[in-house]
């Protein structure tokens, strides 16, 4: 695993996404919460990413900007050399169905849709891909996550690894420039998550270019870089390291601070109840 920043690759004319200065803000009645400040990054065509930090940080901020479901309050983001952040939204929305393959936590898939309807479904939104040809591409990429013999079955008929399999599915039909998984292993157990993990390797093996947001360094580890994110900034390693530590011994503090407040409190009540049971 790689924590560098990458090199174009031979033959390439730039990373397939760049962002620069790139900051969020959320604006809630009167209060500012900035949710990512001064971002810098690129992902080249064919790489497997991983984003990982703190809950609160700012990598699911960053992976809906990236998926342009967002947008960002300031700065600029490239998508295959457009500038994304000067696109009218039914430009975005046009990119996001044909270049962006999503994998969410939650699969989303549509509990009275079949397994293979539930793939289908972006391609009809499409537009441009006959029945023939969507029929093909939802069988091709069932077959490439295993299960093109569940494609008649229904969500509620699967298990968490078979119901995230489909989604990974809908989001390579499309065959999509870079797949945008937001914490894939999130709702799965341990055997299921490293099942989705080996998955995702094998797609990366085969050619995908892979984006993944993770609070797990177990599985960030998998990928060939990682991009380690702090108080909505991007950090390197070192320092993600050592504010992890600080964090943790804070947390130490913390803890160790309420057993104390706990022992008190139950010593305190215990001698209050002592008069009482002397005179009874």
């Amino acid at each position: 695993m790689n924590t560098s920043t990458p090199s174009t690759p031979p033959g390439a004319a730039g990373p397939l996404i760049a962002l620069e200065a790139m900051s969020k803000v959320f604006l809630t009645d009167e209060v500012e919460t900035h949710a990512l400040a001064g971002v810098a990054m690129a992902i080249h065509q064919g790489e497997y990413v991983s984003i990982t930090g703190p809950s609160g940080c700012g990598k699911s901020t960053l992976l809906s900007i990236l998926g342009m479901l967002d947008t960002p309050s300031e700065g600029s983001y490239h998508f295959g050399g457009v500038a994304v952040h000067a696109m009218k939204p039914a430009q975005r929305a046009t990119i996001r169905n044909r270049e962006i393959g999503f994998i969410f936590q939650a699969f989303n898939l549509i509990g009275d849709l079949s397994v293979a309807a539930n793939v289908e479904l972006p391609l009809i939104f499409r537009g441009d891909l006959k029945k023939a040809e969507r029929a093909e591409r939802v069988q091709q990429a069932l077959e490439q996550v295993g299960m093109a013999h569940r494609a008649q079955h229904f969500p509620a008929q699967l298990s968490g690894g078979q119901q995230q399999r489909v989604a990974v599915a809908r989001a390579l039909a499309g065959r999509p420039a870079i797949l945008l998984a937001d914490e894939p292993t999130g709702n799965l157990d341990s055997r299921n998550s490293e099942a989705v993990m080996t998955l995702l390797s094998d797609l990366h093996s085969a050619g995908s270019t892979i984006c993944m947001v993770t609070h797990d360094v177990r599985y960030a580890d998998v990928a060939q870089r990682q991009i380690f994110m702090f108080d909505g900034k991007v950090v390197d390693a070192a320092t993600s390291q050592r504010l992890r530590s600080e964090e943790a011994e804070q947390f130490e503090l913390q803890l160790a601070r309420s057993r104390r407040q706990v022992a008190t409190a139950a010593s305190q009540s215990a001698a209050a109840r002592e008069p009482l049971r002397a005179a009874s």
